[in-house]
């Protein structure tokens, strides 16, 4: 199971570090390799909200995720995206964007650092929406009842989430406008690129997300109905009819995971430069440790780790609102990346204590109340 579901991640990760040695020997080959660590620490969060979302899909689906996804993963966002950055803040065709990565790396590093500030802020809003509608929302299940409990009846209040992001966004922007006047005012004109970016990730978010949930209820109810039409028929002895469910809902599904995707690779991204500023390395390391996302999101689907550790997803969710704040901290203020990482390892880590903790609370507790029916049973 470990070798089908991480084989091409290991053939990725041994070609990556081999072309790594021929590109830049072997420092080469240990900026790779840390590379693709720091990118699996801060996606395992994604890997675990990916799983959640993938399971709903059918078998076509997940494997246009692993396929055509992977390519977007990959190429996409770790190779391209850094070039666009510089293509758009620098006012440059994508050919001299690509010239100026590969002779020029201080300036292409620079130009990336430039537009921070605004990739941050698109980032950030689109998490902290993700997590926002996961902790307003009441659920059967909670981890952190002391807190989710009255979340949920907050969340009882129409659009408050989004009430809640523009909230953050606006501190978010006055602050870093308010910084920028007191050190010269070399920045104030970004805090209105900083709330335009933000305010476009929340509607990137809605509109996705949006699709993404009205296609999925759909789903859901011509599920239902071909599960009564079945029942009908097994009643009246009539052959089960087969009804085709429409792709819609896994389509828009698809591309709501992939733009999670490039939220959670913006701080991989931006974090990479931390390490190095070349672009070839990055693109090396930074897809190594998309592939084993990838993997682990296979792995956890497969497995039914979620339905196993119910409060994995729970984990995952506040790792999400943690990243989210820490993108939004990072428009004016620096953060290690170390630190992000290790967010996310915690509070999943946590929340897998707790998992296997209430595993094995469950069957003393089943085993107590079929006691308790026995006695009550035979008692006069």
């Amino acid at each position: 199971m470990i070798l089908k579901t991480f084989g091409w991640s290991f053939a990725v990760t041994a070609l990556g570090l081999v072309a790594a040695i021929f590109y830049g020997g072997w420092a080469a080959f240990g900026v790779v390799a840390i590379l693709s660590v720091l990118e699996i620490s801060l996606s395992f969060d994604n890997a675990v909200v990916n799983a959640g979302i993938l399971k709903k899909m059918n078998a076509f689906w997940q494997k246009i995720f692993l396929t055509i996804g992977i390519l977007i993963a990959v190429f996409g966002m770790r190779l391209v995206f850094p070039v666009v950055i510089v293509a758009v803040s620098a006012s440059l065709g994508p050919i001299e964007a690509v010239d100026l990565a590969l002779t020029d790396k201080d300036r292409y590093q620079e130009l990336v650092t430039d537009a921070h500030p605004s990739i941050a802020a698109f980032g950030g809003m689109f998490l902290l929406m993700i997590f926002l509608d996961f902790v307003f929302e009441d659920r059967d299940i909670k981890w952190l009842g002391w807190l989710e409990r009255p979340l949920a009846k907050l969340g009882k209040v129409d659009m408050l989430s989004v009430c809640m992001a523009l909230i953050v966004l606006l501190i978010s922007a006055v602050t870093f406008a308010s910084n920028a006047h007191q050190h010269g005012g070399a920045h104030v004109d970004k805090a209105e690129t900083v709330l335009l970016a933000g305010i476009a990730g929340l509607i990137t978010y809605m509109i996705v997300g949006g699709l993404s949930g009205y296609f999925e209820d759909k789903l859901e109810e011509e599920e239902e109905q071909v599960h009564e039409e079945e029942e009908k028929a097994a009643r009246e002895g009539k052959p089960k009819s087969v009804i085709a469910v429409g792709g819609k809902a896994a389509f828009f599904m698809f591309l709501y995971l992939e733009v999670l995707d490039a939220s959670f690779s913006f701080d991989g991204v931006i974090g990479a430069f931390a390490i190095t500023n070349d672009i070839v390395l990055m693109a090396l390391g930074l897809g190594i440790g998309a592939m084993y996302v990838r993997s682990l999101t296979v792995y956890l689907v497969r497995e039914g780790t979620l339905d196993d550790y119910v409060y994995l997803e729970h984990g995952a969710h506040y790792a999400i609102g943690a990243l989210a704040a820490v993108l939004l901290v990072t428009i004016q203020y620096e953060i290690n990346e170390f630190i992000t990482g290790m967010i996310g390892v915690v509070l999943i880590g946590a929340s897998f204590w707790s998992s296997v903790r209430r595993n094995k609370r469950l069957p003393v507790a089943e085993g107590e109340s079929e006691k308790d029916e026995t006695e009550a049973a035979f008692t006069p």
